[in-house]
């Protein structure tokens, strides 16, 4: 039998990263979805809005690192909800902006305070040292995964 390549996943990074993004994203959801009946993608969209409103919908896929698909299929169901607003632009009826509504607001200020009360709760249990080293540590794998998709992509 031939040998084949190994990857073990408790290892690899990108695996790590995702299954603990899933369970924290998951553990947050299971509350905001059973109140608000909200998918965590609506979530996410709603997030980049509320912090940064006037995106279009290619601005929010670009943040949020989420497919374009998935958040179109996000912002259609926020649109429908009365959740976020569209603006369109008067010289190309193409280009659009996206914004919270008022009751998008009124969700948004309900859960950023339950997210963050979790966040806390999870970081709380590491020192102020570790945090800061965490942060850093994330802000250097963001730059350093960027350098390597980018050489990637045009090498």
């Amino acid at each position: 039998m031939p040998e084949h390549a190994q990857l073990i996943l408790e290892r690899f990074l990108p695996y790590r990263l995702s299954v603990l993004t899933n369970r924290l994203s998951n553990a947050i959801a299971r509350e905001y979805s059973q109140r608000f009946d909200l998918s965590v993608n609506e979530w996410r969209v709603m997030a980049i809005l509320g912090r940064t409103p006037d995106l279009s919908a290619n601005q929010v896929a670009q943040r949020t690192a989420m497919d374009k698909v998935a958040v179109s299929r996000a912002v259609a169901r926020l649109l429908a909800a009365g959740r976020i607003e569209r603006e369109f632009d008067e010289d190309d009826r193409r280009r659009s902006v996206l914004r919270l509504s008022e009751s998008g607001y009124a969700i948004y200020d309900q859960i950023v305070p339950l997210a963050l009360a979790f966040e806390r709760q999870v970081l709380d249990e590491l020192s102020a040292d570790e945090r800061a080293l965490l942060f850093r540590l994330l802000d250097r794998l963001d730059e350093l995964e960027l350098r390597a998709e980018s050489a990637h992509f045009t090498g």
